[in-house]
């Protein structure tokens, strides 16, 4: 096998294999702002993928031995990237190094000071709640997203600032390469079950995660998660470590007072600790639920922990409007508005459906489900069928495999038995192109349709809103 490479000196030319995905294109974007001649490949074209183009990058769809130039100084993968793909293998061959995205993230962080955003639902929204105000204060930071904001429009950019936002991805203990100077951590629950078996693996990667955080730096963490709070007992009181907590409960650092929805907005107010400033601050959340005002304060708690002045970053995070497919508005057609969501676990189903339900008014909230992962589904279907029954109707999918094979006996039933169990309206397709003429038939103005899951259940989107257009709607 190939040397794994030292990400520093490897990154001058290097080649992306799945170059369009999320988390890999935004690492290969801020290489070629910063000069790298990036070159890669993907299944497919996209608009990421011409992004890159546009940046310099040269990119081939389709995996080939071929796409591999000969002056490729390494070779950036990604978990998901098999050990028999053509490029990879090719790589081994030749000896050029093979780098993990992490260390090449890892590498781009040297010389800032990185915040990286932990945690198992949160980490997209957060660290582009942040990317977005700490721009609008004009520091400049450079940020690496897995979804693209929908302002300033990239997943992520090279900016002249000290600051670096990343997310940190716990499912392939990749965050474990980081040593951020703020660590936020938002929840810790069991997740990402083909890589760890119990809480207590997941408590203990999240441990190494914490003892990556620079001298003298901070951890952000939520003081009402129960997950958090058993880390924060675990971790606390190392040498070097100063702990802010946020959230409602009385002796947070940063205590949540009130959340008034408005909406599709939120009015937040919090009261900083006397060693944050003894401020109270009210400010306003530009997308709507209580899940994503907390991922605001957190993102308020770790500027203060960089002395960013909170009553500075507090109005500026009502400058972010959203990412794509988390809660965004597709479209309206015929009176029914139709939004993405990315939410694949129970607790972010059931966050962002009571989210959309102060949206949708006298209206019902009609749900489009496209199960994620084999695994996920095998250990949370139950869970995830509990939480459609919040939903006024649902239509599920077959699962989405991603990087997965098959498991014998777990499908979308599932889902569909625990929903039904738990008294929702659910109708199981197989079909996915029968999905817009059945919601076609079921959507009546003044309702919302949310298409949620984070495999390809977002392009049905669009062929909704269309049929809804038509003619015969």
């Amino acid at each position: 096998m190939a040397p794994a490479g030292t990400a520093s000196d490897t990154l001058d030319r290097p080649h992306f294999i799945g170059i369009g995905g999320a988390g890999m294109s935004g690492v290969a974007k801020v290489l070629a702002m910063r000069g790298a001649r990036v070159s890669g490949s993907d299944t497919k074209d996209s608009p990421i993928v011409g992004a890159l183009r546009e940046l310099g990058a040269t990119v081939h769809i389709g995996h080939s031995a071929e796409n591999l130039a000969a002056d490729a100084t390494s070779v950036v993968v990604s978990s998901a990237i098999r050990d028999d793909n053509l490029e990879l293998v090719t790589a081994r061959e030749r000896g050029i190094p093979v780098v993990h995205r992490s260390d090449a993230l890892a590498a781009l962080m040297d010389g800032s000071r990185p915040i990286a955003v932990a945690g198992t639902h949160g980490k997209t929204t957060t660290t582009s709640m942040l990317a977005v105000s700490l721009r609008t204060l004009g520091l400049d930071p450079s940020y690496v997203i897995g979804g693209d904001l929908d302002a300033p429009g990239s997943s992520a950019l090279h900016g002249d600032g000290e600051i670096f936002v990343a997310e940190a991805d716990e499912s392939d203990r990749s965050f474990h390469k980081y040593a951020p100077e703020v660590a936020i951590i938002l929840n810790v629950e069991l997740d990402h079950h083909a890589n760890y078996a119990s809480m207590d693996e997941i408590y203990e990667s999240f441990e190494t995660f914490v003892g990556r955080v620079r001298p003298g730096g901070a951890l952000v963490i939520s003081a009402d998660h129960p997950g958090a709070r058993e880390l924060t007992a675990r971790v606390g009181g190392r040498d070097g470590l100063r702990v802010l907590t946020y959230g409602e409960e009385a002796g947070a650092d940063v205590r949540v007072l009130a959340i008034e929805p408005h909406g599709l907005t939120s009015e937040v107010t919090v009261r900083l600790a006397e060693s944050l400033g003894a401020a109270e601050l009210t400010f306003t959340v530009s997308v709507p639920g209580r899940h994503y005002a907390l991922n605001a304060v957190a993102a308020l708690t770790a500027g203060a922990a960089l002395d960013v002045p909170a009553a500075e970053l507090a109005p500026a995070l009502a400058s972010y409007t959203g990412v794509k497919r988390r809660l965004q508005l597709k479209g309206v057609a015929a009176g029914v508005q139709v939004i993405d969501s990315y939410a694949h676990h129970p607790t972010e189903i059931a966050a962002d459906l009571e989210a959309i339900r102060g949206g949708a008014g006298e209206g019902r909230v009609l749900v489009v489900f496209q199960p994620h992962l084999f695994s996920r589904t095998q250990e949370l279907g139950t869970e995830m069928g509990q939480a459609l029954a919040l939903a006024d109707a649902s239509v599920v999918l077959d699962i989405y495999p991603a990087r997965e094979d098959p498991v014998p006996g777990v499908t979308s039933a599932l889902i569909i038995d625990a929903a039904a169990r738990h008294g929702a309206d659910v109708t199981a397709e197989h079909d996915r192109n029968a999905v817009p003429e059945l919601i076609a038939g079921m959507a009546k103005p003044g309702d919302l349709v949310l298409t949620m899951g984070a495999g390809d259940v977002t392009d049905l989107g669009p062929e909704i809103l269309a049929r809804l257009q038509s003619p015969e709607n």
